[in-house]
């Protein structure tokens, strides 16, 4: 594992890395590459698709807040996160303005049947239809917290931090894969090499799944060595988690990689937090741009809540 300065230094890059990626994409989420590519994201906007203000995260980032306060209160109990996700739908919890905007229909589902009675763990969809990335977008702060347990028990807490919303075998895999490589990337590792030991790692915890075909691509193919053409930004967690990665080994810095993630189009905010969390996590809060990361509301309440985490993680390492 890192040293405990640059350890820190990337589990708020990872945090910070994840809510700067989402609000840059906001403005322009559904806009079509082709699109992007005649006026590419250079810099925070405002405006756009959702007509929000510089600076403000989407469901992806209050999700991600509402998970840290969690953690930070409650340990890990995904009653505690249940409650906190339907408190952010219905009341506004760690939204960036006070009021929730794009909210995915399997997380808003899974959340009204919370908020009915349904225990949380079995809330989520588990249907073949219900492998979007709404629990991707989210997991970050749990692979962060639990990043020094064995793999076998940090996927199982991600598992079960993803099935309040998607509870389908293979949105839980590619929560923990992305949790994994977030493990890696903790330890001062390339990026092609912490995606290396994480596709060994999952492969083995997931040796008997008959889920685990669906992530060939994932597991042997040499992703950096795609082609944009072959990479897609759609809402399907493996599409997401894909595109992120490629982000990831395809570029040298987290800008770059960011920027990279939601000229991509379509699910812009989703693949710009996952790819702000993976790019934080490998570069450290330092290289997030400051003036990205002052560009966003709430900032005494978020620095004050990160840092409490940071030092809550840094406990157990």
């Amino acid at each position: 594992m890192a040293d405990i300065p640059l350890l820190r230094d990337r589990i708020l890059g990872a945090l910070w890395g994840a809510l700067v990626g989402d609000a840059l994409g906001v403005p322009v989420e559904f806009k079509d590459r082709d699109v992007l590519r005649r006026d590419p994201v250079m810099d925070m906007r405002g405006g756009g698709t959702h007509q929000q203000p510089p600076g403000t995260w989407s469901d992806d980032g209050a999700l991600v807040l509402c998970t840290v306060e969690s953690l930070l209160e409650a340990e890990f109990d995904p009653r505690d996160l249940a409650n906190r996700f339907v408190n952010w739908m219905y009341h506004g919890l760690w939204t960036a303005t006070g009021e929730p905007f794009d909210v995915g229909v399997a997380t808003s589902d899974a959340l009204m049947r919370i908020a009915n009675g349904t225990p949380a763990e079995e809330a989520g969809g588990g249907g073949e239809y219900d492998n979007g990335n709404g629990s991707l977008m989210r997991i970050v702060p749990v692979a962060l917290r639990f990043a020094h347990e064995n793999p076998k028990e940090l996927a199982r807490k991600i598992e079960r931090a993803s099935a309040i919303t998607h509870r389908h075998p293979r949105a839980e895999m590619a929560c923990v894969l992305f949790a994994l490589n977030v493990r890696e990337l903790l330890g001062d590792v390339e990026p092609s090499a912490a995606l290396a030991h994480a596709r060994s790692i999952f492969a083995a915890l997931y040796s008997r799944s008959t889920e685990l075909r669906h992530f060939q691509p994932l597991l042997e193919d040499d992703v950096g060595a795609k082609v944009e053409p072959g990479i897609f930004s759609s809402g399907y967690v493996l599409d997401t988690l894909m595109a992120s990665l490629w982000c990831l080994l395809t570029t040298d810095g987290y800008r770059e990689c960011v920027l990279s993630a939601v000229n991509l189009g379509q699910d812009t905010d989703t693949t710009g937090c996952v790819a702000g969390a993976l790019a934080g996590a490998r570069y450290g809060l330092e290289d997030v741009p400051l003036s990205w990361r002052d560009t966003l509301p709430r900032q005494n309440e978020i620095k004050s809540m990160f840092d409490s985490f940071a030092d809550l993680i840094l406990r157990f390492h």
